[in-house]
């Protein structure tokens, strides 16, 4: 049996894991770490420029290609820089093992240099941690963390590793196909039958039922058996933000997102409806807006893999727990197994929301002098549909526009922080995805206040060469509480100027991208086609915006699905 150093294992064990990128920044307490990682022939190592812009890289990597996102950092503040991050990917249940450095085990507790309590600081935004205790513990801790992340509820895993845990003085036998067993951790995958055989009962006998999907589809892989059940049942389609894309968003069955800034049509659907197959969904206040007024007519089935997510804020019916895309196969196989339904309901029931698309289409009104933020992500849309972007987003009124006037027919082609709301996320989440999948075109939509977070990251993708198109829809304020101040706080904007932007055109050029300028009166067409002609280098463009767009529609506080305001004069 070979043996090795505990830094050699942990290189090794992440080889052995299948382990080819890591987003990373290296200080005194991975050192060693990093030494192996300069012998190592299949994991490639990127040179974040800030911690959290590592994590965002991990996650975004992990959200593009489905796999383990694997960040390696320093003890202390490199840890500490971590936890926005690691707080955004638990949020959105994303699979990432976060490697931190600690001081030696001798010094923990003595206040040492660089020493943070890394477990006690993340334990309320990670799905477990592990602190090393001993060298023999880095290989078990690090699969086991791999383990956890990537199966039921998917999220964040760290792995804290004292510097004298990787000294290269001691080697000891590495295992190299060691089983993983966690007696107290068994999550379920198989729906319970009874459940599964109700939840097929009460879709066939409804009226007007709608298929309301979440993030968990998408990250459980389930979206094939999504669309196949909704096709085979006609089901009108709503989805959360973070479930954008896992039903084709230019179909006729998808009503849009629905929720705080969601479609007129898929908010009245929801509502109106008398039974909600919900999967893969939190059921979170920016969804639901009063939980007590949410969907009174309608029997909620809800499938989800995590337990304490099934009746948390919303009352399930009919609970089932288990995996998405497994629950799903089982709901087919019932129902290609049953009598075919009597579908004149359900012809009244789509008439009913062809009415509503119709009332109260997704809009906006032109201004003469002005770009509109919807009008260039519309824009943005026409000129790249046929070439299957990934888009990466940022967080406030872009984040919105982005999600109602970007159709997105594939699923993992929306990156975007949903639970927490990270601002700074975009332009990290672009490279990391960019690194998963480097034929594939990579849009980021961002503000000009998010990008100000995390804009370091552009040196990460300069350094590799990255295409991406970073479009900053520029209005020189943070535009998503400015609308919030413009409503109910009588126009005292506090706070949310942003009087003294950097020229981000002349920062595109220090940097070493491509960059330009959009104003009012020049061509959309043009801007986006000189964008996507950039082939050898990211390329930014400031779009220069209306200053007073406000996203809607817009749930009213504390009320029911349809209590919305619809437009410009009624907010």
């Amino acid at each position: 049996m070979e043996k090795l150093n505990g830094a050699a294992q942990a290189v090794r064990a992440l080889e052995d894991l299948g382990v080819t990128e890591i987003f990373g920044y290296p200080g005194a307490a991975v050192v060693d770490i990093y030494d192996e990682l300069y012998n190592s022939k299949k994991i490639h190592h990127t040179l974040a420029r800030h911690e959290q812009g590592a994590v965002h890289e991990a996650d975004g990597y992990a959200r593009a290609s489905g796999k383990v996102g694997v960040a390696l950092v320093t003890s202390g503040p490199g840890a500490t820089n971590t936890v926005t991050a690691i707080a955004t990917a638990y949020m959105d249940s994303i699979p990432l093992v976060v490697l931190s450095g600690q001081v030696s085990t001798g010094l923990i507790g003595t206040d040492a240099f660089q020493e943070v309590d890394m477990v006690g600081v993340t334990r309320p935004v990670v799905k477990y941690s592990f602190l090393c205790k001993k060298p023999e513990d880095i290989v078990p801790n690090i699969r086991k963390a791999f383990y956890i992340a990537s199966t039921g509820r998917k999220g964040p895993v760290v792995v804290d590793i004292p510097k004298n845990c990787q000294s290269k003085r001691y080697v000891f036998d590495y295992e190299p196909k060691a089983d993983v067993h966690l007696r107290s951790y068994n999550p379920t995958v198989f729906g319970h039958r009874g459940q599964v055989r109700r939840a097929c009962d009460e879709l066939l006998k409804a009226r007007s039922p709608v298929l309301l999907l979440g993030g968990g589809v998408v990250q459980g892989n389930a979206c094939d058996e999504a669309r196949k059940l909704a096709r085979l049942l006609r089901l009108p389609v709503v989805s959360t933000f973070m479930g954008l894309g896992a039903y084709p968003g230019s179909d006729s069955q998808f009503l849009g997102m629905l929720g705080m800034h969601g479609l007129f049509v898929a908010n009245e659907t929801m509502n109106g409806s008398d039974l909600v197959l919900a999967v893969g969904c939190r059921f979170a206040d920016r969804a639901t807006n009063n939980v007590k007024k949410f969907c009174p007519d309608a029997t909620i089935i809800h499938i989800d893999v995590d337990p304490a997510s099934i009746s948390k804020t919303v009352h399930a019916d009919i609970p089932i727990v288990g995996d998405a895309k497994v629950v799903l196969g089982q709901i087919l196989q019932v129902i290609s197994e049953s009598e075919v339904r009597d579908n004149s309901e359900l012809d009244a029931w789509w008439k009913k929301i062809n009415t509503w698309r119709e009332v109260h289409p997704l809009g906006y009104t032109r201004k003469e002098g002005m770009i509109r933020p919807q009008e260039f992500i519309e824009k943005v849309y026409e000129k790249t549909k046929g070439l299957n972007p990934l888009v990466t987003t940022d967080v406030g009124q872009h984040q919105m526009f982005t999600a109602q006037f970007f159709k997105f027919d594939s699923p993992r082609s929306l990156i975007s922080s949903g639970g927490l709301g990270t601002m700074g996320f975009g332009v990290p989440a672009a490279v990391g995805a960019q690194k998963a999948l480097p034929d594939r075109l990579v849009l980021c939509i961002t503000g000009d206040g998010s990008f100000q977070m995390c804009m370091q990251e552009l040196a990460v993708a300069r350094k590799y060469s990255m295409p991406l198109k970073i479009f900053i829809l520029d209005n020189s304020v943070l535009g998503m509480v400015r609308q919030f101040q413009t409503v109910f706080y009588h126009h005292r904007y506090a706070g949310t100027n942003l009087d003294f932007n950097p020229d981000f055109v002349k920062m595109a050029d220090a940097f070493g991208c491509a960059g330009f300028r959009v104003k009012p009166g020049d061509s959309l067409d043009e801007a986006v086609d000189r964008a996507l002609s950039v082939k050898d280098r990211p390329c930014i463009v400031d779009v220069i915006t209306d200053t007073n767009a406000i996203v809607l529609p817009w749930q009213r506080a504390d009320g029911s699905m349809i209590e919305m305001i619809l437009d410009e004069e009624d907010s």
